[in-house]
């Protein structure tokens, strides 16, 4: 079966800041952040003693015969926005990219700008989870993505391309970053770009009702889809058949359609808590898709929204070394 990994991550230079202050490299794919002695696993072992490169990647792809990869930044790892570029150039048949700018930072649009005039980006990640993101180090300056004006700047000079990828981390429904129906008013304010929602808006099977919830505001907006990216450390499960995941997933194609749905794995470090072979497969043991529907979600999808003609002519062109 062709596969596209919809949430994959590189590190080239570990810089990872969120709330819990920086992340600093141990080495043998270990870390720790500023505000205690916990050490994580950010690395399989053999992936990289404290880097994810592009080589890296591919090998880890071809090995599980997944094809390409969207490249997606996030806060855990430092923006990767360059070294992305770098992967993009350099293996465009396998990778596509996504940028991040703080919309806080003095020269944001500026740095918007480049990437997607220069740089050849036409995808842009809003990592804003409060758990992960950027209203962990805001957290006295709250904000929507919808209603926040400096943040508006950045969509009004998006809508200038037409079928943009914004793709959005707003974490769980306990934290202030929270807000589906920001999704909901964007999607209508912009029908020409598209949205994706990361890790199925942070479900949790014992309160599918709140999923729903989310789901249904998206539902009669096609220019919202999701991702299932992570889903298995988010219900804590790390052996499958994935049971609680398997409610979500169920609960989404229910209320959205197989069309609307992408898998990724959100590697490299939900790869240490489940095997990336099983990430890769464990929908292909499940009933929840026909053959058909299920080639959408590991395939088709994300290579209409983020292999678009025009991204990658965008990619050709970009010249700046």
């Amino acid at each position: 079966m062709k596969k596209i990994d919809g949430h994959l991550h590189l590190v080239r230079s570990l810089a990872g800041f969120n709330g819990k202050g920086s992340l600093t490299a141990l080495g043998n794919g270990r870390a720790i952040w500023d505000n205690d002695q916990t050490v994580i696993k950010l690395l399989p072992d053999g992936w990289g003693d404290d880097t994810f490169t592009a080589e890296s990647a591919l090998k880890v792809l071809a090995a599980n015969e997944v094809a390409k990869a969207v490249l997606l930044q996030g806060s855990l790892y430092g923006f990767q926005n360059y070294y992305s570029y770098q992967a993009v150039k350099k293996y465009p048949d396998h990778f596509i990219g996504a940028f991040s700018v703080d919309p806080f930072s003095e020269f944001y649009m500026q740095i918007v700008k480049r990437h997607v005039e220069k740089l050849g980006f036409r995808a842009m990640k809003f990592e804003i989870s409060q758990g992960g993101g950027m209203t962990g180090y805001h957290v006295t300056t709250p904000f929507r993505l919808d209603t926040d004006p400096r943040i508006g700047r950045i969509f009004h000079y998006l809508s200038d391309y037409p079928g943009f990828v914004v793709t959005v981390d707003y974490g769980d429904y306990s934290q202030t970053s929270y807000q589906p129906e920001a999704i909901v008013n964007l999607a209508k304010m912009y029908p020409q770009l598209d949205f994706v929602v990361c890790h199925l808006s942070f479900p949790n099977a014992d309160h599918l009702d709140r999923l729903q919830n989310a789901l249904e505001q998206w539902q009669p907006y096609h220019n919202i889809y999701t991702d299932i990216a992570a889903i298995q450390d988010i219900e804590g499960e790390t052996a499958e058949p994935f049971a609680r995941c398997q409610k979500d997933v169920t609960l989404a194609k229910q209320v959205l359609g197989a069309k609307r749905i992408i898998w990724g794995s959100d590697a490299p470090w939900s790869a240490t808590f489940n095997s990336y072979h099983s990430l890769a497969t464990w929908l292909e043991r499940t009933t929840i898709f026909t053959p058909g529907e299920l080639a959408d979600v590991m395939y088709n999808n994300a290579n209409r929204i983020y292999f678009k003609k025009a991204a990658i002519a965008a990619v050709k062109l970009a010249n700046e070394g």
